[in-house]
């Protein structure tokens, strides 16, 4: 069984939001781990475990930071951590897999698929053994309780439900 464990000086956890239904606001956490158990080279069987802090949400906007923090959103102060844990690894071709796990956010579990792009393994100029992915996804936040919205004057909304999910995930061997 080999361990990796995620390089966050190397990873973003990234999120998009339509807002106002014309743009969207992207945000990351900038505090986080995991752990991915594989026996195999392509991670046909990896098993992972990850975690964000909640109140390292940043959004280049402190005044949103704090709103998104607080309990309309991520309630961090009751609910520090983001989890998610891996059910299957799904091998779809060449580098590409589905990534079926339960997601909890704000103590709440729901299934997520993933779609995963394996980037491929190296090793750095230290020596150290890395891998590389690309996931993306999609959420709806209110299955996970952060219903705060708001409408516009022309009865608009300011908040889309669907959440796109985007990660760059770097691991190193341990």
């Amino acid at each position: 069984m080999t361990t990796w464990k995620i390089d966050e000086s190397h990873s973003e956890i990234g999120f998009k939001v339509k807002h106002l239904m014309i743009t969207n606001v992207s945000g990351y956490f900038t505090r986080f781990s995991g752990e991915v158990l594989t026996e195999s080279e392509d991670f046909h069987d990896a098993t992972i475990n990850f975690e964000a802090e909640a109140n390292s949400i940043d959004t280049q906007n402190s005044q949103r930071d704090e709103h998104l923090k607080n309990g309309e959103f991520f309630d961090a102060g009751t609910f520090p951590k983001i989890s998610f844990k891996s059910k299957k690894v799904k091998k779809v071709d060449g580098d590409r897999y589905k990534l079926l796990g339960d997601l909890t956010i704000k103590g709440q579990t729901h299934p997520i698929e993933l779609d995963v792009e394996h980037g491929g393994v190296t090793v750095d100029p230290w020596g150290q053994q890395k891998a590389g992915f690309a996931l993306k996804g999609r959420l709806h936040r209110t299955d996970f309780g952060l219903r705060w919205n708001a409408t516009t004057e022309a009865g608009g909304i300011v908040l889309s439900d669907e959440v796109k999910l985007l990660m760059e995930v770097q691991l190193v061997k341990s």
